[in-house]
């Protein structure tokens, strides 16, 4: 595909930018109609506003700007120039909550435009696939009006925004978890039926182990770490709901009615929601504003004296990289590159993430050769769309939520960005989201039984 861009002339690859119909049926610019391409590069929009964000928050990113001639307000200054930037709002949470907002409105407006497409014979499907350049200006627009919003409630009102937000994004990395973990699952059961049989059955069977171990793992180190004899009672409840929850969807997946009505259902996909949920329980610790119940790792291997219990004193210094927030980047990536070029046969699966079955890196990607030799690329979706370009959008809406509180540590701001301190509602947004997430895959292993007149494979 890069070699045939670099061939294109400069008016049809012109022409393929603005997303042009002559252009979608030639050989030059598949990206503009594939719709994993597409997916892809919306993904990469998001992980690159995901990058500015993390440059913006490292420290000592303001003293460098103000080093800027004539770029910062009160920063150095040249004759006759100057200077007009306000650079503390540039970096920082403040800029992290910008960015954010700009790249969340960004998503949301095309979840809007993007409502009840069918095919790729809609008008608005060439805007969806096309007009890269175009996008990423209006991207770079609302970036740049976010930082002129004053303080003000701001923050305070997008923080709760961002809580709603990842919220629902902890669900949707589940969900992506359960269907990697089913692919997984059959990918290996389908080779061990092809041959060599014990090797495959072995290394599911490791794998399963070696997940069931860490999830144990981690919650005897919570149990450990993270709560006292005579306090933290509500993170006793948390870790001891969260064990008894994964316990039964790890016997609930493998009961001889559920394997008869999903085959290729066991407990690699049960281990990996297990261990997930051992995630969420840690990191929404780590958010207790009860400092007793929740110490820091650096004081886990020092020997600084036990902070005193109740909420810490404000920080003006909020620092994302502590190992909960790398973690939690992590995953968001890759759960943000598998949702892109995710390949899925499971029904229940499909209908919750608005996609179709069997669809995915390849499905409609085979490219047909014309008369004259070239190979021109096919659009995999005249018929039908292979996902729901509104809901694809929607998800990135809540996946920049998801970036913001998890670069500021869930952090609740004051109307002046002035402190920033840890709040007991991202907890139980945390908690909760752990246990509608077990509660979706629990449905997901039962819905056939319970409604066994319909069609589930």
């Amino acid at each position: 595909m890069g070699a045939c861009m670099a061939l294109c002339s400069i008016a049809s690859c012109a022409s393929c930018l603005c997303g042009s119909a002559p252009c979608l049926l030639s050989s030059c610019c598949p990206s503009a109609f594939n719709s994993t391409i597409t997916r892809l590069a919306f993904s990469f929009l998001l992980l690159l506003g995901a990058f500015v964000s993390v440059i913006m928050i490292l420290p000592g990113m303001e003293t460098q700007l103000n080093k800027i001639p004539g770029f910062c307000v009160d920063g150095a200054a040249l004759p006759f120039l100057e200077n007009k930037v306000n650079c503390e709002v540039m970096v920082g949470y403040k800029a992290v909550y910008r960015m954010c907002f700009a790249m969340a409105c960004f998503f949301f407006l095309f979840s809007i435009i993007m409502i009840r497409v069918r095919s790729s014979k809609d008008p608005r499907a060439a805007i969806q696939n096309g007009f890269w350049f175009f996008k990423f200006l209006i991207l770079v627009g609302i970036a740049v009006g976010a930082f002129f919003i004053p303080n003000g409630t701001f923050a305070t009102v997008w923080f709760y925004f961002g809580m709603v937000g990842s919220f629902c994004f902890i669900i949707i990395q589940l969900i992506l978890l359960v269907d990697f973990a089913h692919s997984w699952n059959q990918s290996w059961l389908q080779r061990a039926d092809d041959g060599n049989t014990k090797c495959w059955f072995a290394a599911l069977l490791s794998f399963t182990i070696i997940h069931y171990v860490l999830a144990f793992t981690a919650m005897v180190l919570l149990f450990i770490f993270y709560t006292q004899p005579d306090d933290c009672t509500e993170h006793k409840v948390f870790i001891s709901l969260n064990l008894v929850f994964s316990i039964i969807v790890s016997i609930v997946a493998i009961l001889p009615k559920v394997q008869e009505s999903q085959p290729s259902s066991g407990l690699l996909q049960a281990s990996v929601i297990s261990l997930y949920t051992m995630y969420i329980t840690w990191s929404a610790m780590t958010n207790n504003p009860n400092r007793k119940c929740n110490p820091s790792l650096l004081s886990l291997v020092t020997t600084s004296p036990t902070p005193a219990p109740g909420p810490p004193a404000p920080t003006e210094d909020v620092q994302w990289w502590d190992a909960q927030g790398i973690v939690g980047l992590v995953i968001f990536f890759f759960c943000t590159l598998y949702a892109s070029i995710r390949s899925s046969n499971n029904s229940q699966v499909n209908k919750l993430m608005q996609t179709e079955e069997g669809q995915g890196l390849t499905a409609g990607y085979e490219a047909a050769v014309g008369e004259d030799g070239v190979r021109r690329a096919v659009d995999n979706e005249e018929d039908a769309v292979t996902y729901s370009y509104s809901f694809f959008h929607f998800s990135l809406f809540l996946a920049s939520l998801y970036i913001m509180m998890t670069l500021t540590n869930w952090y609740m701001p004051d109307s002046d960005f002035q402190a920033m301190q840890t709040a007991m509602p991202a907890v139980w947004v945390k908690i909760v989201s752990s246990w509608l997430g077990q509660g979706i895959y629990l449905w997901t292993l039962v819905a056939p039984l319970v409604f066994s007149n319909r069609n589930f494979n």
